[in-house]
Order: structure tokens, then sequence, then C-alpha cells
């Protein structure tokens, strides 16, 4: 096991790495200029289709509606990312990481428009009738490269056991012994139970939840985090100007910085946290969009666009705004991840703050096991055939115990944890590769889309 370990870290720091980051952004920026920078140019259409068609029936091929999409989308992007990823990211590379974060986050809003309007192109019905789509059918059926697409497959399935699965039980079971002293095995019964319930209707009654949920978790965590940087307002400005300054300059000049801190750190940090919590470029997300009933590819993109710019834009910066404008990063040094986090709502809030906070980590993280299992499921159809869905499902269900009660069902659940997310976080980067290759071979037919929406959006055809 050390062996394989010591393997992982050598792949993962090239995956997560300054190169991958690199071209993760630099696709973004290049399909940016190439299809008219959509991220601005469809800005106001993004909002208005979104919240312009919440309740409107669509009678277009797909299984779920867009919101429905969008939501069990966001199910599985807003996770523990968004609150302790943030948070470590800030902590390791100081103020200037939430400046890359936010410019990562701009480009990555047109790489999953790309990924979503091509994953909705691509989409077919298997066997049993259900719409399947993401970046291993863009790559068989639209780049003609099945082997790139078995082994995307072949990441995502494994990558789900622990970033979907395992991982995210942990930290709900977590946050509720943080914030009502919860043991972790009674937590992970009532999760794994509720998990159950929630997949044995397939991706319908995962939607339906989701739908409900994500709303309420989202705007439940933005108030608190609101209300945390409005009694520092005076110190945003600040925040915003040190985000900016220490992004270009060197943060060690900083008062209270932390020793190793610096500008290459912030920069890949930034980044790196950024695509992990929105997951742009990883080929995750399409998985769920591709199942829209949708009218055109282009259109369902358009939530793409809503989901980076929710996930990262206003909550990831909502946690970072908190940390920075409350004091905790310098004055708590020796804080990083979710305990950084946790101090800056203390600091305001006391025990209330904790306990919005272990709220907000707990919802987080189920609802990424739910978006997170069609992502498994989609990925094992494609290996193993629809015949391992009832596999899949109880595989599920013993991880999510195994990652919530570790400590009382294994022997060693710290080391398991800690070896099942370090290989899940290689995996879930790896998907980046074949993804990348999908986007940048289709970029042509990805043009052609959004020249065809357009034209479609003069001439009436398309309204929104």
């Amino acid at each position: 096991m050390n062996a394989i370990m010591e393997m992982n870290g050598f792949v993962n720091s090239i995956v997560w790495g300054p190169w991958m980051l690199t071209l993760l952004v630099g696709t973004g920026v290049y399909l940016s200029v190439i299809l008219g920078v959509p991220q601005l140019r469809y800005f106001g259409l993004m909002f208005k289709e979104v919240f312009g068609n919440l309740g409107k029936k669509s009678d277009s091929e797909g299984t779920i509606s867009s919101f429905a999409a969008l939501s069990t989308a966001l199910a599985s992007t807003v996770g523990t990312g968004n609150i302790a990823g943030v948070a470590t990211a800030l902590h390791l590379g100081g103020p200037g990481a939430l400046f890359w974060m936010l410019i990562s986050a701009i480009f990555g809003m047109t790489t999953k428009f790309a990924e979503v309007s091509l994953a909705v192109r691509f989409r077919e019905k298997d066997a049993l009738g259900n719409w399947r789509g993401g970046t291993m059918y863009i790559l068989e059926k639209g780049a003609n490269q099945k082997w790139l697409a078995w082994l995307f497959a072949f990441f995502g399935f494994f990558a789900s056991f622990g970033i979907g699965c395992a991982v995210q039980a942990n930290s709900t079971a977590e946050g509720f012994l943080l914030g009502f002293g919860i043991p972790t095995v009674w937590t992970g019964v009532a999760v794994a139970i509720l998990t159950a319930l929630v997949i044995i209707g397939g991706l319908k009654r995962i939607s339906d939840v989701t739908t409900y949920l994500v709303p309420f978790m989202a705007i439940f965590y933005i108030i608190g985090a609101l209300i945390v940087v409005f009694t520092h307002m005076d110190q945003i400005p600040v925040a915003l100007g040190n985000a900016v300054k220490y992004a270009i300059t060197d943060p060690m000049a900083m008062p209270g910085a932390i020793a190793g801190w610096a500008v290459k750190v912030a920069l890949t940090k930034g980044i790196a946290r950024g695509v992990f919590s929105n997951e742009a470029g990883l080929g995750s997300a399409p998985m769920v969009h591709a199942t829209a009933m949708v009218d055109h590819p282009v259109r369902q993109g358009m939530y793409g666009l809503f989901e980076v710019f929710t996930d990262t834009i206003v909550i990831c910066t909502l946690t970072a705004l908190t940390i920075l404008t409350s004091g905790v990063l310098t004055g708590s040094p020796e804080l990083s991840g979710a305990q950084l986090t946790l101090s800056a709502f203390t600091v305001v809030l006391g025990n209330t703050g904790t306990m919005i906070l272990a709220v907000g980590l707990a919802l987080f993280s189920f609802s990424t096991i739910l978006g997170w299992y069609w992502y498994s499921e989609t990925c094992g159809t494609y290996i193993f055939g629809n015949k391992s869905i009832p596999v899949i499902k109880v595989f599920w269900i013993i991880l999510i115990l195994l990652g919530a009660a570790g400590g009382v069902l294994l022997g060693d659940a710290a080391a398991f944890l800690t070896n099942l997310w370090d290989l899940s976080d290689t995996l879930n980067g790896l998907m980046a590769a074949p993804n990348l290759v999908a986007l940048l071979i289709l970029s042509g037919e990805m043009r052609r889309l959004v020249k065809d929406f357009d034209e479609k959006r003069k001439t009436g055809k398309i309204k929104i």
C-alpha cells in the first residue's frame, strides 16, 4: 500500500500540477475566444433562462427538466470544497488564492458551457430507455476515440467511490458530530438509509430531491456567510484589495503571513481548488445535464455557465470573504480547512455559527453523495452494462457506512479514508485529460452549435 500511495502521490503532483492547471485554464481561454466570450455575452440571458423557465414543462426529449439537471449537477459540485477547500487554498496560498480562483472560474464557465452543450449534442438512450451522455459519449460518437471514452469512464467510476461517496459521508457525519454531538455511526446509518431511498428511484427521484435540497442549502449557507461578511463590512475593500495585490506580489510581506506563502502557491492552489470545486474541465456534470429535456444543446449549456457562477463566484467567494474579513487567516495561522472557516463563523455568531457551518457542511456533503451516484452509475453502465446497476447501488451504500462510521467499523478508519481520498483525487484529476481532448477536438462543432443557436434566436425559432 505504501508503494501504491507513493506512486499515487507522484501522479497526483502531475494531474493537479502547473501543467495540467495551465491546460485546464488555457482550454477555457481558447474556447472563450472562439465562442465569442459566452460567459459575458450570455450572462443576462443565463439568468433569464434559468429563472424564467422555473416550473415550465418542456416537450423536448430527455428525462428531467433543465433546472432539475442543474440542481443535480450543483448537488455534486457544491460540496466540502466550498467550505474546507477554499480555506485550505487561503491557508496555503494567502489572499491571492481568491483572485486566481475567480480567474479560473471565469474561464471555467466557458469550459463547462462547452462540456454541457456537447453532452446534449451526443447523448443517446441506453437499452433500458434511459438517456445517457457525457464525455465518454462525446469521445466515442463525436471524436471517434472509444479507447479514450473507456478510459474516462474508468477514471470517473473509481473516483466516485472516494470523491463522491465515502469522504462525503465522513464529512456529513463529522458535521453533525461537530454541531450537535450526534455519534458518527448513527449519522452513517441515517445517511445510508436516506440515500438508498433516493437512488432506488433512479435519476428522477434524485433530481426531485436535489431540486428542493440544493436551493435550500445554498440559500441557508449564503445567508449565514453574508451575516459574517457584513459584520466586518469595513474590511471587504481591504480583503478584495489584498486578494488582487498578493496574487501578483509576495504575500510574505503581509503582516502575520504564514511561512510558505508565495505567488506561485497562491496561483496553483487558487486554480486547483476552484477547479476542484466547480469541476469545470473534469467532465463530471455533463453526465446529468445530458439527460435534460431541452430543445437545443446550447440552451442547456447556459445552465453550465450558471453552475460555475453559483458554485465558485458566489459560494466560494463568500467563504473566502468570511475568512479574510474576520481576520482569522493571520490571527489563527495554525488552523486550516473547515476549522478555519468554522473559526470565521464563530467569531461573529458563536455557537450559532458552529451549527450553521455544521448543517451547511452536512447538507453539502449529502447532496454530493446523491449527485455523484448518478456519475458513478453512468460511468459504470458504460463499462459494465445496465446489469451492473444493482451492484453499484449496494456498493454505494456500503461505502457510505464505511466513510461515515469507519471509526467503529474499521480498525484504522483515518488511514482508509486518507488513502481513498488521495487515490480518488488523482483519478478525479485524470478525468480532465480525455475530457479536454474531447473539447479541443470538437471545438469546431461547438462553434457551429453556438452559431446555430444565435441564428435561431434571431429568427424566433428559439425563444428565451
